[in-house]
């Protein structure tokens, strides 16, 4: 902030957002977007505050047409500032082993494999905008009526800030975009309702690299012996958003992964299937590495490739820093029961059981990449720890938030049921032809 005062701010540029070209110093405008009907209680995030669906197109275009004069050569706030409640309690840690029983008794209902998501979504009002949809009606009139920048709050507090992408992939379909903290974004936007212009100075330098079309996985293998064409596989993925350095999600997952192949090879196991190791790109985007992957290699069970009948399972982790506290498998409930017997020396550490899963829905994290194929994806639920409250994709995903003890604990239970399931004699059991759920994918991304 260069006027009233002058004031450093706390942003996170977008990826994929056009860049400035150097310093753009200019005034500001905030566009308020109207709202439509207010959701049921309990959605949108925090249940203090009341979240309203989007507007409809007709609606927010008439609003826009309205603010056209105001925007050309200005930087536009966009959204009144949000209001984060305090948190009167300490962030989710541990979970108790009571909670986790439930969730993994064989005797509930087949639940999801990684851990609680919330209820199902309330169906919007005919006709209401989505996040995505109404960000780029209104990226479509920034950039057609001549605004230098755009500022979106976080939205969250103590000075977490998410930053996603410009979901177009195209620099000419947007203005130059930061994630403001949500007590700078309430700062100016307070300034501006009294009446006071506000200048700000914006210094965006992203470069975009056109022959940067490919991203690789990492693949590596310990060979098997006598059932060396069979495979078990597990894995992490390698990239995160560019607000920090993705200690939690998911670079601590990856070194579970290769720690608990390590532990295989320095105690000299010679596996009777091969191990093979996978670390993911594209996960953020949209499991993209791990689709490709599957579809490459194993096709899936309406059309199989000839390793689909080959790949035992595949073990994930992807919740942050927690400590593994139990699985979801897809699969009948005799293939959670055995990955059930191949955990319960753990319990000593915190690992609780194994749940059943028929759910071949594709989103959140790469095992349902493989349960989307039909095939035995094992998904690791964690301790969150800080993750949802701190870490997952914020400023705030450094090393410095990881905890050695669980993740040692974590490389220790999953290198047993690696172990396990690469010297059985049979591969774990899979839905009969006759009971296969059918696949779906994802509406909603990454």
């Amino acid at each position: 902030m260069t006027s009233p005062v002058k004031s450093p701010l706390v942003v996170q540029a977008l990826a994929w957002t056009p860049g400035t070209k150097g310093a753009v110093r200019a005034t500001t405008v905030n566009l308020i977007l109207p709202e439509g009907p207010l959701m049921p209680a309990g959605r949108g995030g925090q249940s203090e505050t009341p979240q309203h669906y989007g507007p409809t197109k007709e609606q927010l275009a008439s609003y826009l047409d309205g603010m056209k004069a105001l925007v050309r050569g200005k930087i536009a706030l966009v959204g009144k500032a949000a209001f984060v409640p305090v948190n009167l309690g300490p962030p989710p840690g541990r979970r108790t082993d009571e909670e986790l029983k439930r969730q993994y008794d064989p005797n509930a209902p087949e639940g999801a494999g990684r851990g609680g998501r919330g209820g199902a979504p309330t169906t919007p009002p005919a006709g209401a905008l989505t996040t995505r949809q109404r960000d780029q009606q209104v990226d479509a009139f920034l950039v057609a009526n001549g605004a230098v920048g755009r500022i979106n709050d976080a939205a969250r507090p103590h000075g977490q800030i998410i930053a996603f992408d410009n979901r177009t992939y195209d620099l000419a379909k947007a203005v130059p975009t930061v994630v403001m903290r949500n007590e700078d974004y309430g700062r100016i936007a307070r300034i501006l309702a009294d009446g006071t212009a506000v200048e700000l100075e914006m210094n965006i330098a992203n470069t975009v690299y056109p022959e940067g079309k490919t991203a690789y996985n990492a693949v590596a293998e310990i060979p098997g012996t006598d059932k060396r064409d069979e495979i078990v596989m597990l894995g992490g993925h390698l990239d995160s958003w560019h607000s920090a350095t993705g200690a939690t999600d998911n670079a601590i997952g990856c070194a579970t992964m290769i720690e608990a192949a390590r532990i295989l090879k320095a105690i000299g196991a010679q596996p009777r299937r091969t191990i093979r190791v996978a670390l993911w790109s594209g996960e953020e985007e949209g499991l993209l590495g791990s689709q490709a992957y599957v579809k490459e290699h194993f096709g899936s069970f309406e059309n199989p490739k000839p390793e689909f009948a080959k790949l035992d399972a595949y073990l994930n982790i992807d919740s942050g820093t927690g400590r593994a506290r139990g699985a979801g498998v897809f699969g009948p409930a005799s293939a959670a029961g055995i990955i059930r017997e191949t955990l319960a020396p753990f319990q000593d550490l915190g690992v609780v059981g194994a749940s059943a899963t028929r759910s071949r829905m594709v989103g959140g994290t790469d095992s349902t990449s493989f349960n989307n194929a039909g095939l035995a994806g094992i998904g690791f639920s964690q301790d969150p720890i800080e993750y949802n409250s701190h870490t997952h994709h914020t400023n705030l995903d450094h090393y410095e938030r990881i905890i050695e003890a669980d993740v040692k604990a974590s490389a220790i239970a999953i290198a047993a049921t690696l172990y396990q399931l690469a010297m059985r004699d049979e591969m774990l059991p899979r839905f009969a032809a006759s009971d296969m759920p059918a696949p779906v994918r994802s509406t909603t991304g990454q």
